[in-house]
């Protein structure tokens, strides 16, 4: 308690007014940083965004060809197609079962 004694209300202003200043510049410095990390987040985002278009653009008449395919299949053998499907739908209610 001895050393509280020594230091004047003048000095304990002092210093809370100079911590309060370092708060204010290391507030101003996160900012700064939160920016430039948000920009840089923002523009990797925006490049994948692109690139997932592209590939999705290039791969969709492959998908359309390949749908229409197996929608024929279907048509063709509808017990085959109804049993798939039921072993698909078990399939996923077996893993929603046993995440419980």
């Amino acid at each position: 308690m001895a050393l509280f004694s020594t230091l004047s209300d003048v000095d304990l202003d002092r210093q809370v007014v100079a911590l309060s200043r370092q708060l204010d510049d290391l507030r101003k410095a996160l900012a700064k940083r939160g920016d430039a990390y948000y920009e840089d987040g923002r523009g990797t985002s925006s490049d994948y965004y692109s690139q997932l278009a592209d590939r999705l653009h290039e791969a969709l008449p492959a998908i359309g060809r390949r749908g229409r395919a197996l929608e024929r299949t279907a048509r063709d053998h509808p017990a085959t197609a109804a049993a798939v499907g039921l072993v698909v739908v078990g399939l996923l209610a077996g893993l929603l079962i046993s995440r419980r």
